[in-house]
C-alpha cells in the first residue's frame, strides 16, 4: 500500500509517498481503507518535533519529555502522520461484531497516528464508527479531534443553559467546535479570531465575533460564565476582570502554572481554573456522530489535496492562512 511517510523531521518536504507494508489486522480489529485525513496542529509538531522547544510545547514539561521519546529522539519513531480518518472497512478480524466488510467509517486514532496511509488498522473498541450520514468522507475526516475534544472539555466545565461563554482562538479545531457544541448547550457564545476569519466563526453559530488584533475583549467590561481559552497564553491576571465571581477559565492547553493556578483557586476560591486532558474514547465519537446527524454541529473543508500533495497541505496549515479544516484525500 501507499503511505505519506517521513524519515527525518523538518519542513514539509519531508513527508513523501512510499509503498510500505500493508497492516494485518488481529482477531478483534478493524482494517480500514482511509478515503480521507486530516492536517491538524499535531501532524505539524509530529512532523518536525526536534525543533519543538519545551516552552514551545503546549504542555507541561513532563508532557514534553513523554512526547520526546514517543516520537523519537534523533528521528521518527512512527514515521506516519495523521490522528483523523474516513473511509470504508476492508476487512475484519473474526472476533469483531461491531462493523461489516463496506462500513462506511471515522475515528480518531490519536499520539498513536498512523492515517496518512492507504490501509490502517485499530481496535474495535478504539474511537471508530460508523459515519454520519450527513457527511461526506472528507467532511468526517476532519470532524473528530476537535469535536471529541471540544465536547469533553465543556462536559468537565459544567456548560449550561443561558450562559455567557467566550471562546478565545475560536476558529481553529477545537475552538470551531467549541463554538458550536456550547450554543448546542444553550448558551450566549463569544468567539475570539483573526479578521480574516470573523465571517466563518459567524456562520458557526457565534452570537458575537471579536477580531483580537483591533480589541482587547479583555477590556470590554463584559462578565462570562466561562472562557474556553484554546492555545493556553490568556493571563489569569487579565481573565479573571472578565469572569463572574463563580466564573471559570479552561485552558485546552496548559503548563505547570496553570496547574497551580487551578490548585489555588480551588483552595482559596475567586474564579476557577480548569485544566483537563481528553482521552478520546470511543463514547465521545458516538455523541459527536449523534450532534452531526442532528444538525448541531458541522466541519467546513477548507482545502483538499491528495496524497501527492501532503507537503502543500501541510505548508497552508502551518501559515495559518486557513478558514476551515484542510483534508488530504486518497483516490
Amino acid at each position: 500500500m501507499k503511505a505519506i511517510v517521513y524519515d527525518t523531521y523538518g519542513s514539509p518536504d519531508v513527508l513523501q509517498v512510499r509503498e510500505i507494508a500493508t497492516p494485518v489486522p488481529g482477531d478483534k480489529d478493524v482494517l480500514v481503507r482511509v478515503h480521507a485525513t486530516s492536517v491538524n496542529y499535531g501532524d505539524l509538531a509530529g512532523r518536525n518535533f526536534a525543533a519543538v522547544t519545551p516552552r514551545a510545547f503546549n504542555m507541561p514539561m513532563l508532557f514534553w519529555v513523554m512526547a520526546k521519546l514517543y516520537f523519537g529522539l534523533g528521528k521518527p519513531r512512527n514515521g506516519i502522520l495523521g490522528s483523523e480518518f474516513s473511509g470504508e472497512v476492508e476487512s475484519v478480524g473474526k472476533d469483531v461484531t461491531a462493523f461489516r466488510k463496506g462500513d462506511r467509517v471515522f475515528g480518531y486514532l490519536g499520539q498513536k497516528m498512523g492515517a496518512y496511509a492507504e490501509l490502517l488498522s485499530m481496535p474495535e473498541n478504539g474511537p471508530i464508527a460508523t459515519m454520519p450520514t450527513t457527511m461526506n468522507f472528507e467532511q468526517a475526516a476532519v470532524a473528530p479531534y476537535g469535536a471529541m475534544m471540544a465536547l469533553h472539555f465543556l462536559r468537565k466545565a459544567q456548560i449550561r443553559p443561558g450562559q455567557k461563554v467566550l471562546v478565545n482562538g475560536a476558529s481553529g479545531g477545537i475552538g470551531s467546535a467549541a463554538v458550536q457544541i456550547a450554543k448546542h448547550f444553550g448558551a450566549e457564545v463569544t468567539g475570539v479570531c483573526g479578521a480574516g476569519r470573523m465571517d466563518y466563526v459567524h456562520a458557526l453559530g457565534a452570537d458575537t465575533v471579536i477580531d483580537y488584533k483591533r480589541e482587547d475583549f479583555t477590556q470590554r467590561g463584559e462578565e462570562y460564565d466561562l472562557i474556553v481559552d484554546i492555545r493556553g497564553r490568556l493571563p489569569y491576571s487579565q481573565a479573571k476582570r472578565e469572569l463572574k465571581k463563580d466564573g471559570r477559565i479552561l485552558y485546552v492547553s496548559f503548563k505547570t502554572k496553570h496547574l497551580l493556578l487551578m490548585l489555588r483557586t480551588a483552595l482559596f476560591g475567586g474564579p476557577k481554573v480548569l485544566c483537563t486532558l481528553a482521552p478520546g474514547s470511543r463514547e465521545d465519537l458516538l455523541a459527536v456522530r449523534d450532534l452531526i446527524e442532528q444538525g448541531q454541529l458541522k466541519t467546513v473543508v477548507a482545502e483538499r489535496f491528495p496524497m501527492s500533495g501532503a507537503a502543500d497541505a501541510h505548508r497552508l496549515v502551518e501559515g495559518g492562512k486557513k478558514s476551515g479544516a484542510v483534508a488530504i484525500t486518497f483516490a
